[in-house]
């Protein structure tokens, strides 16, 4: 079966969302041009380091090309609202591409399907026929730093992490780590 690309050159939207409750949200990306939606399901440490990778490439960008290239988001650039529904999901990340693309001025996004074979890295921002389907996003510099910026709040508006071993904690309770299971008893209340 042949390779599908799913293109969005000048997305009217791309954001990071979830669906669920803390400690048992889905995350997903959503990409949307015009009358069309495709949504992909990942982890949430992908949104995470995509996050950071695209803050890093504009501030490389940034230094070869330009301050002005690297610029902040507009107000109508930044967007807080919900994923678009129905929520459909195309395919599970597994493999992540990113780019600059110096013809458009812009930074590109590429999310690979999971695929249980190898994949080749040269299937990552091309469009060869064989290998898995892919969503590829031309973002202009500050609307990738407008997706960036909500990608990191929808990462960290889930649980809060423990002081000591930075897992999270859970409303049931939580093991720490770095207690290694022990908890200091109260003397006084044992003699009791």
């Amino acid at each position: 079966m042949s390779r599908v690309i799913h293109v969005f050159r000048q997305p009217d939207r791309f954001v990071a969302g979830t669906v669920g409750e803390p400690g048992d949200r889905s995350f997903y990306l959503q990409a949307m041009e015009s009358a069309r939606t495709i949504s992909v399901l990942l982890e949430k440490q992908q949104v995470s380091v995509l996050a950071e990778r695209i803050t890093a490439l504009l501030g490389e960008v940034g230094k070869r090309f330009g301050s002005d290239v690297a610029a902040e988001p507009s107000a109508g650039e930044s967007d807080s609202d919900p994923l678009a529904v129905p929520l459909e999901e195309e395919f599970r990340v597994g493999t992540m591409g990113l780019g600059w693309d110096a013809d458009s001025s812009s930074i590109v996004v590429e999310l690979l399907a999971v695929s249980e074979e190898e994949i080749d890295e040269s299937v990552v921002l091309d469009d060869t026929d064989e290998g898995p389907d892919a969503l590829r996003v031309f973002l202009s510099p500050s609307a990738a730093r407008a997706f960036a910026d909500r990608a990191e709040k929808v990462v960290s508006a889930g649980r809060a992490p423990c002081p000591l071993c930075a897992e999270p904690l859970d409303p049931e309770g939580h093991v720490c780590v770095r207690l290694n299971g022990y908890h200091e008893r109260n003397p006084v209340t044992e003699a009791e």
